[in-house]
Parts: C-alpha cells; structure tokens; sequence
C-alpha cells in the first residue's frame, strides 16, 4: 500500500518535472565576435603584360563617288566634216552614216559632210583655210599632213577629248582598237593627232592559181621564195609563144615609200634613227631591202607599168602587185574584163627573212580642227559614233577598208563570207606597221621614192652613195620643219 503511494507520488513529480522544463523562456544566444578580416596579397607580377598589336579598326566611312558632269554642252552645234569620199559606194555609206548619227545624236548636233576631192586637193583648201580662218571642224588626213597642221596649232591633241571623263572612250572602248591603228595617229613628240575611221594594208596581190601551175603549190615565206617564183613566172613568159607579154610576168615594182617601207618592215627594220630623232636610210635593213629589190630587177623578175597594174595582174603578165587593200574593189573589175584570165588570187603580206612578214598599215585619219570648246566636243562626238562598232561595220562594208577595233570585226561576218580575198587579210592587222607621223615625210616619201628609182636604174655599187645622199636630203626635211 504504501509503495504504490510511493510510486504514484514519483510519477506526478517527473510530471511536474517536465511541464516545468517546457514552460522555461529560450536561453538567450551569445554574440558572435567579429570576424577576423584577413588581407590576402596579390602576388607581384613579374612581366608587363604587351602592348595590343592591333588597333581596332576606325569604322569606315561609305563613300558614294559622284557621276562625272559634262565640262561643256555641246548641244545643237553644227559641224563641218571635210573628206575624199565623194564618189561611188564609199560617198554613199559616208552620206548614210552621217545621216543616222544626225537624226539620232541626243545633242541635237548636225554634222555636214563635204567632199574635197583628192588627198592632194583637200590638203591644199585647208592650207589655204587656215590663211582665210574659213576652217571646217573635222578635217581627214595623211598623219604627215596632220602633223604640219598641228605644229601651226590648227589642230588639236585629242587625248583630252578621249579621256573626257564624260564624253571619252571607256577602258573597254579603248582595249578594243588596234594598237597599230591608233600609234600611227601620234607624232614624234607622243601627241595624238589623229583619230582612225578605218585602215588599209599595203600588202602583194599574189595570183596563187597561176603560181600551182608554175610548180608552187604555196605563197612565198621568204625572200629567196619569192624571187624563185617572180623569175619563174618572168621566164614563163619570155618562152612562150605570145611576143607581147615578153619582160614581163614577175613583179611590177613601183618603188613608192609604201611599198619600200612595207619591205623595210619585212626584214625586221625601220628607217627611223635610234633616238627617234630622224631618219636612217643606211641602216642593214633598208641596204639589204635595196640590194634585193636591185638584184630582182637586173635579173627580168621585176618591171614596171605606165599605171595601176590592175590589168597586168589580172592577165598573167604580173604574179605580183603591191597595192592597198583599198583598190581591191578596181582589181575585182579589172577580172571581169574580157580579156582577163579568171585565175584564183589572193592578198599575201610581204615575206622577210626567217619567216617574218609585214604590212605597210596605214589608216584613213580624222582630226578636231581647233575652234572652240563646243565645237570641238560635238565635232568628238562624232567621230566616237563614227568608231563605235555598228556604225564602224557600215562604213567597212561600204568602203572595203578594215576596222579600227576588234569588236566590230563580229559584226562583219557575212561581209567577210561574201569577200574571202578581203577576209583573208584580216590576219594582217596585227603586225602591221605605220609609216612615220612627222611632217617631214611628206618631202622625205617623195625621196624615198625618186632614191630606189635611181636604185634600179643604176649599178649595185651606187647603193651605199644613194641611201647617203637620202639620208641627208631626209636631215634637210627634218631641219626645215622644226
């Protein structure tokens, strides 16, 4: 009895214990002390760290090039072109062009055209414009003569006009021409004078059916090739039963500065000195061109004719002519003839040594006579339609010249389909040559001409006193016109 009492008594006081314990307020928390702030030390660094090799680029600014303006207006100006195509098919296509570019030039500029006869003639009515100052605006000419008229400044340099930053030529337009067509328009002082329309070859009219029938089945390559079939055809003829034709039958050598030159160009020579001062006339070239023309005449190969040797060509008395490609049109007449013998032929350069051949380039030159600004850009104008490849493509097929620019030529195929002769020339334009654009050569060609006639009428001994007495004659020229 009692130890349960006990034993009650105990669990009401462990009771009490623990209600007590839970009633008792939380034990307040001790404050943290400070953190202790440790200073930790960068290590010191031990190499400058470089420099940036690259600066950053400064954003670039777009720059927006403005179009060229026109320094000078042109528009509606009337211009006055002086020519020698005043007959037949060419003065047709000259009147056609012209027309065209009038009724189609966006500046309203009006071009005449006025015929001036010959070469000659036209020289000697501008010689006296330029005393009257009654000029025209575009005047054709001889590069010889056109330089005489620059060094009077009726003419002017062309190369502003073809590098107008406006109205000139592209890279393009100027990529497309001949080399040799556009050298030969500027003097001996580097100035363009002269602008090429067209161009023309000399080059041999080679009769190639009677040369098979003579045993030569190709065109000489070589001067000793060529004189092998001139003296073959020269004898063929003084054996055979006709009487008439006797002295004749190789070459028909008129020795004119185009034709000399063209054989000068052939074996790889110039006339001009080496310091582009003057002429050469004694140098091994124009000797060995003189000793071979000298030894084909003294030998029956070659002879000469009272005029244009069309009909000797065209009737077996002559294998060979030297000739421009622009009377190509009067041999093809002269075949049509009655008593011509309808043979095949062809148009060859002239053969050098080693296989090297030439041509005698010359081209049918314009220049801007010196007006004014307006007039002298219409007057430009022009002459930059007259070349472009379309109009350029009309005027070969009306004139039997040959183009100025690649880019026509595309343009000339069925021309060239219908004229093989004139087609198998074209190959030529590439290394041809132009005579000297100096004034003095307009006395000097006539030189040259009376010289080598002397040459062929005289002993192979006077040749080296010949192309002295040149030479100096040529210096004389020189000095006169500077």
């Amino acid at each position: 009895m009692y130890k349960k009492r006990l034993m009650s008594i105990l669990m009401v006081l462990v009771a009490l214990s623990l209600v007590l314990a839970a009633c008792k307020p939380a034990a307040t928390p001790t404050e943290a002390p400070a953190p202790t702030k440790v200073e930790v030390k960068q290590p010191e660094p031990t190499e400058v760290p470089p420099e940036p090799t690259e600066v950053p680029p400064e954003p670039t600014e777009v720059v927006t090039e403005e179009a060229p303006k026109p320094s000078v207006d042109p528009s509606g100006q009337t211009i006055s072109f002086w020519h020698v195509w005043g007959q037949g098919l060419p003065n047709e296509t000259m009147t056609a062009v012209v027309d065209e570019f009038n009724q189609t030039n966006e500046y309203g500029i009006t071009v005449e055209a006025i015929d001036q006869g010959r070469y000659g003639d036209l020289e000697d009515a501008f010689n006296a414009a330029i005393q009257s100052g009654d000029l025209p605006d575009i005047v054709v000419g001889y590069t010889n003569a056109l330089a005489n008229w620059y060094s009077v400044d009726a003419i002017v340099d062309l190369e502003p006009l073809i590098n107008d930053p406006f109205y000139g030529l592209t890279d393009e337009d100027k990529a497309a021409f001949f080399e040799g067509a556009l050298n030969g328009g500027v003097n001996a002082g580097g100035t363009t004078i002269g602008f090429p329309i067209s161009q023309s070859e000399n080059v041999l009219f080679y009769n190639s059916g009677w040369a098979k029938e003579l045993g030569f089945d190709n065109p000489p390559t070589t001067p000793e090739e060529f004189k092998a079939q001139a003296c073959a055809a020269a004898e063929a003829n003084n054996n055979d039963d006709d009487p008439n034709n006797d002295g004749t039958g190789g070459l028909v050598l008129y020795p004119g500065a185009s034709n000399i030159m063209s054989w000068i160009f052939a074996f790889g020579g110039d006339i001009v000195n080496e310091d582009g001062s003057g002429y050469d006339f004694t140098n091994q070239s124009v000797v060995d061109v003189a000793t071979f023309l000298k030894d084909l005449w003294d030998n029956g190969c070659a002879f000469q004719t009272e005029s244009y040797p069309n009909p000797e060509f065209a009737s077996r008395k002559a294998l060979y002519t030297m000739s421009s490609t622009a009377g190509l049109p009067y041999q093809v007449s002269a075949f049509e003839a009655e008593d011509a013998i309808k043979d095949e032929w062809t148009l060859i350069p002239f053969p050098g040594p080693n296989g090297n051949k030439a041509v005698d380039l010359y081209g049918q030159y314009v220049a801007v006579v010196n007006t004014n600004p307006e007039r002298m850009m219409a007057s430009w104008l022009f002459i930059k339609y007259f070349t472009s490849p379309e109009a350029q493509a009309k005027w070969i097929q009306g004139s039997a010249y040959y183009p100025t620019r690649t880019d026509t030529i595309p343009l000339l195929d069925s021309y060239s389909k219908e004229n093989p002769i004139w087609s198998n020339a074209l190959s030529y334009l590439d290394y041809g040559k132009a005579e000297p654009a100096w004034p003095s050569w307009s006395s000097v060609r006539r030189s040259v001409g009376d010289t080598f006639q002397a040459i062929l009428q005289g002993t192979p001994e006077d040749i080296p006193t010949l192309l002295d007495e040149l030479n100096t004659a040529a210096a004389e020229a020189v000095a006169e016109t500077q």
